[in-house]
C-alpha cells in the first residue's frame, strides 16, 4: 500500500492581492516539476500540510492555493468579493504569474466542484484532473446533507443541530443560520456555528471518531460563515451546471476517486460525473467515506497521482 510522502516545506510563498482580499500560495516540490494545484474543500476549509504529501516532490511542482477568506488568507471569513467565479478568475491570475502554461489538478469534495468549475471554464489550461468525494452543487446533494439525507441516518444529531436555532428557523436551516452568522448577537453566531461543525463532523467521520474532535473556536466561525454563505448561494452555481458543461473537458485524463462510505457527497455523484466522461477513471473504494484519511484513500490518492504524473511527464 502507498503512504504519504515526507512531509516538506514550501520553496515559496505568494500573496495575490485582488478585492480586498489577500490570497495566499505556496510552491513545494521541484521547481522544474510537472506543475498540480492542490484545491481544499469546504468551501473555507483551508489547505492542510499534509496535503502536499500527496505528491513526489521529486516527480511535482505541487501549488497550494487558500481560497479566499479560507486558511491562511485575509480577512478570514471575509465574504465580500467572494464567490465561485471569484476563485476560478484567482486560480487562473495565479497560473499566470507563476508562468504555467498548463497544469494539474487535484480537488476534493467542494474543491472537486471548483476544479470543474475551472476546467470547464480553462480546459486548455489543464492537463488532467484528479477528483476525490465529488461534490456536484445540485440541490439535491444540499438536500441530502441539510433536508431529508442524511439525518436518517443520524436522527438524535439532526435534532441538536436544529434545535441550536431559534424555532422560527426550523423551515430554512441554510439561510436562517446564514442569517445568523452574519447578524450581531455573537452568542447566537458561536451557538449555531459549533453545532453545524459537530453535524459536519459526525457526518463526515463518523459518531465515535467525532467525538475525539476539538474544534477550534478562531477559526470555527470565519470557516463556517464561507460554507454556509457558498450553501445559501447556491454555490453561485446553475443548477445541474457542472454536469451539463463537462462536454468541454472530456477529452482531459481524468481519474475520480469516491468512498462507497461517503455520507458527505454520495457515490451517485461520482457515477453520474464518470457517465458524463466517459473516458476518466472511476475508482470506488469500497471501505473509505469522504475524508481523504485512511490506508485505503491514501494509497488510492498517492497511486493516482504517480500514474498520472507518468501519463503526462
Amino acid at each position: 500500500m502507498k503512504t504519504l510522502y515526507p512531509a516538506i516545506e514550501p520553496y515559496a510563498t505568494h500573496w495575490l492581492e485582488a478585492d480586498g482580499h489577500r490570497i495566499y500560495f505556496e510552491e513545494c516540490g521541484n521547481p522544474e516539476g510537472l506543475p498540480v494545484v492542490y484545491l481544499h474543500g469546504g468551501p473555507g476549509s483551508g489547505c492542510q500540510p499534509d496535503h502536499r504529501r500527496l505528491f513526489d516532490p521529486e516527480m511535482y511542482r505541487i501549488i497550494l492555493v487558500d481560497q479566499r477568506g479560507a486558511g491562511r488568507s485575509q480577512p478570514a471569513g471575509e465574504l465580500k468579493e467572494n464567490n465561485t467565479w471569484k476563485l476560478v478568475d484567482d486560480l487562473e491570475v495565479i497560473r499566470q504569474r507563476l508562468s504555467i502554461p498548463r497544469w494539474i489538478i487535484l480537488g476534493g469534495s467542494w474543491g472537486a466542484a471548483l476544479a470543474l468549475a475551472y476546467a470547464q471554464t480553462y480546459p486548455i489550461r489543464v492537463m488532467g484532473m484528479i477528483l476525490r468525494g465529488t461534490f456536484l452543487a445540485r440541490q439535491r446533494d444540499l438536500d441530502w446533507f441539510v433536508n431529508d439525507g442524511v439525518k436518517r441516518i443520524y436522527p438524535d444529531y439532526w435534532h441538536d443541530l436544529i434545535h441550536s436555532l431559534p424555532v422560527t428557523g426550523w423551515n430554512d436551516l441554510i439561510q436562517s443560520m446564514y442569517k445568523i452568522l452574519t447578524g450581531h448577537n455573537e452568542a447566537l453566531q458561536m451557538r449555531v456555528a459549533s453545532a453545524w461543525n459537530e453535524w459536519s463532523t459526525v457526518v463526515t467521520l463518523g459518531a465515535q471518531a467525532a467525538a475525539e474532535v476539538q474544534l477550534d473556536p478562531v477559526t470555527l466561525l470565519p470557516k463556517t460563515r464561507i460554507e454556509l454563505y457558498y450553501a445559501a448561494n447556491r454555490y453561485f452555481l446553475e443548477e445541474d451546471q457542472l454536469l451539463r458543461h463537462c462536454d468541454r473537458i472530456r477529452t482531459l485524463p481524468c481519474i475520480i476517486i469516491h468512498g462507497r462510505q461517503d455520507l458527505v457527497c454520495p457515490l451517485e455523484s461520482a457515477y453520474n460525473l464518470k457517465r458524463r466522461l466517459p473516458g476518466a477513471e472511476l475508482k470506488i473504494l469500497e471501505h473509505s467515506g469522504h475524508v481523504a484519511a485512511g490506508v485505503e484513500m491514501i494509497n488510492a490518492l498517492v497511486d493516482a497521482t504517480e500514474r498520472m504524473a507518468e501519463r503526462l511527464a
